[in-house]
């Protein structure tokens, strides 16, 4: 039981300094490519979108080969040599001389941080069923604080120097590589182990093996939507709030920062009392209302107390993310875990890139000196809109599943005593 806490302890901090990496880089990367670039705010906004889509670009090609090797050799070497070539890419961004390295930076950044995939195979592999849905929350509740401590970092540090916050990353990254390496074991047996399958590192394949596992693919369609939907965030927020609030690279990372504390209580700690108390299905349901509610108020926030207070229901949504991965999980056979987790990290890098692509345009639409409507709030009513039909498509599929906890709102199989 120990062993199994530290474990979770070990992958929580993982996907924590992934996200921290994120997190540094929102208020202080306009400052850094102008910088870098000696160009004005509307170039930076282009290298922007262009750094985080190499970023979201190697995501995408290596989650599924880190979790097909996985399979294979197991969770935790992988674990150790990503977590060790992101402490090296911090400082690759903190010695970046020129807008090139900082473009390497990236790559080296996606290709290392396509550790989640792995990291949520080691929390597939450790969990009983009845846990996955809890478990999984720890990835919402790491990403929440991520954006607590990341635009924190990068905020209030960066204006002390602007590459002092890659220095703070690479060594709390370092740190939790030396903590996995002395302290964390293996998590896949060795009758859990396959042989690779070269053809499923191809990004894409991977999802065609899982077509024979019922109602998978169509929730995996409601995690993508889902989940591009919330691109919106990283792709606008920061401009969001200076287009119709003036805001101060410092009120942006206090901004992120309430929506990771929000995002880490309601994932790290009320996800398995909901599914407890509601079941999965209902928790999907509830969780997807309030989310499209949330988001779509976020595009009528005409004042900053506005966007704050609707923050509240679009964060209670996010119950329904971890649910639908659990479900998802559980459908899938135990050999197949880092497989599924390849999967979904790569269509999760493809949200990223699509959401630059998809949110930004429509941003710019909105609030150019020539248009018709001014719309600043535009890209997160197209996000409520993807949200609605993501939870159409996990209706669909757990219409085809036998979700038995959730005929009783006190069953006893949900979470272990």
């Amino acid at each position: 039981m120990q062993s199994k806490k530290t474990a979770l302890l070990f992958i929580f901090i993982t996907i924590l300094v992934d996200v921290i990496g994120i997190g540094i880089i929102l208020p202080i990367i306009p400052d850094l490519i102008m910088e870098l670039t000696g160009e004005g705010t509307a170039m930076a906004v282009i290298y922007g979108m262009w750094l985080t889509t190499a970023f979201a670009g190697m995501q995408f090609l290596f989650s599924p080969i880190l979790g097909e090797i996985s399979d294979q050799y197991g969770r935790r070497p992988i674990l150790l040599i990503a977590l060790l070539g992101l402490s090296i890419d911090y400082l690759i961004h903190a010695w970046a001389p020129t807008i090139i390295w900082l473009f390497l930076g990236r790559f080296l950044a996606g290709i290392t941080g396509a550790s989640f995939t792995v990291a949520s195979a080691y929390i597939a592999d450790i969990s009983t069923k009845e846990e996955k849905a809890k478990n999984f929350g720890l990835i919402g509740a790491a990403f929440g604080l991520g954006f607590i401590i990341g635009p924190g970092i990068g905020g209030f540090f960066g204006e002390v120097d602007i590459r002092l916050p890659f220095y703070i990353a690479a060594g709390l990254t370092f740190s939790n590589f030396l903590f996995g390496y002395f302290f964390v074991p293996e998590s896949l047996t060795p009758e859990n182990r396959r042989p690779i399958n070269v053809l499923k590192m191809i990004p894409g394949v991977s999802l065609a093996s899982l077509r024979n596992y019922k109602g998978v693919l169509l929730l995996i369609v409601a995690f993508f939507l889902a989940n591009l939907a919330g691109q919106s965030l990283p792709a606008v927020w920061s401009y969001y709030g200076i287009e119709r609030y003036d805001w101060s690279p410092r009120e942006i990372g206090i901004s992120l920062m309430v929506v990771g504390l929000l995002v880490a209580v309601v994932q790290g700690f009320l996800v398995g009392i909901v599914v407890k108390k509601i079941g999965k299905k209902r928790t999907v349901v509830i969780g997807f209302t309030l989310w499209t509610i949330g988001m779509f108020l976020f595009s009528q926030a005409s004042e900053p107390w506005m966007l704050y207070a609707f923050l509240v229901p679009y964060a209670l949504g996010g119950v329904a993310g971890p649910t639908i991965q659990g479900i998802i999980s559980n459908q899938v056979s135990e050999k197949e875990q880092g497989n599924l987790q390849g999967a979904i990290t790569g269509l999760l890098s493809v949200t990223a890139i699509l959401g630059q692509l998809l949110f930004s345009p429509v941003f710019y639409y909105f609030i150019r000196p020539e248009a018709d409507i001014y719309f600043p709030g535009a890209p997160y009513a197209l996000a409520a809109l993807l949200l609605f039909l993501a939870f159409l498509f996990a209706f669909m599929a757990m219409k085809k599943m036998d979700l038995q906890d959730d005929e009783s709102v006190h069953s006893k199989d949900v979470l272990p005593h």
